[in-house]
């Protein structure tokens, strides 16, 4: 079985020696310009059209990452560079939900607890403590439903806040309310106190987070962004910030990276932001999932994480 791998930034020996003691029967090579030779798969991240475009025999492609939004806009550029029969798959997981998980339930509680009110008393040397929060209606909704907004939902609850989720298409996640398609889009925002954005990256979730959309959530609710930046628009969430129908945002994610010096969302009061590092893909764990798929796959199984290109996850 011959493997070929590419990361534009990452060192080929860790994953290229993780994969040969996992997969003995495996040959693995970090590809490089002009390498034609036979592969069964690939493990890419935004790989040069020529890596993959008229390999004859290839049986699967590995997008090393949750998201596959990079691939997939490559894909539309190049047509020719991966037959539809090749299947895709991407990483689910991988440690990447427990991160998430982190990252939410500190954010979370922070708000809850108000400490970002705090923060700012700190500053102002003001000695005044704050009336609490009622537990029971600040509600937590997560837009998607999928691996990590499931994981979030369930790291959420011990904590004894409603929690809701909101998806493309029905969940059944117990003592989790489950909103889905869009005509159920209101009533999932309606009550939300805290949003929590998890939404795949698609034609349709392009810019959908934006001033109709902030305006459906009480006023005063907060906004987590752990997804994709070019889901929200900018100028609309800073303008909800500013009138206080959003009350603060802690975001990972952003319209262009890494976020220009001069943009306001740097120097907000109620803004809290991390460089695209809410959840990392851990290198042990990736392998240990490809190495597993793959054995699924030459079984004649279907491993999990294939993406359907015309959802775009």
């Amino acid at each position: 079985m011959e493997i070929i791998w590419y990361h534009p930034s990452q060192p080929a020996a860790t994953w290229i020696n993780g994969l040969q003691q996992r997969l003995p029967q495996a040959r693995v090579r970090a590809w490089q310009p002009g390498d034609e030779g036979p592969a069964d798969y690939a493990l890419v991240r935004s790989p040069p059209a020529e890596m993959l475009r008229g390999r004859a025999g290839l049986r699967g492609v590995f997008a090393l990452g949750a998201g596959v939004d990079e691939i997939l806009r490559q894909l539309q550029q190049y047509p020719d560079m991966l037959p539809e029969t090749v299947p895709l798959f991407r990483l689910e997981d991988t440690g990447m939900a427990r991160q998430m998980q982190e990252y939410a339930v500190h954010s979370v509680l922070s708000w809850f607890r108000r400490f970002d009110d705090y923060r700012l008393q700190q500053q102002q040397r003001c000695w005044q403590p704050l009336p609490a929060y009622p537990r029971d209606s600040f509600t937590i909704g997560i837009l998607g439903a999928g691996v990590l907004g499931q994981s979030v939902a369930e790291a959420l609850k011990p904590w004894g806040f409603p929690v809701r989720v909101w998806s493309r298409s029905p969940k059944q996640i117990a003592g989790v309310t489950s909103f889905a398609g869009r005509e159920a889009l209101h009533d999932f925002l309606q009550e939300t106190r805290v949003l929590i954005n998890l939404l795949p990256s698609t034609a349709e979730t392009i810019n959908l987070i934006n001033h109709d959309f902030f305006q459906q959530l009480p006023h005063g609710a907060f906004f987590l962004n752990i997804a994709r930046g070019a889901q929200v628009v900018e100028a609309d969430l800073l303008a909800a910030l500013n009138s206080g129908q959003l009350k603060a945002a802690a975001l990972d994610v952003f319209q262009v990276e890494p976020l220009p010096e001069s943009h306001p969302l740097w120097s907000h009061p109620r803004v809290t932001l991390t460089p695209h590092n809410a959840a990392v893909t851990l290198i042990d764990e990736a392998i240990d999932y490809i190495a597993r798929a793959i054995h699924q796959h030459q079984a004649g199984e279907t491993p999990q994480g294939r993406v359907d290109r015309q959802r775009g996850y």
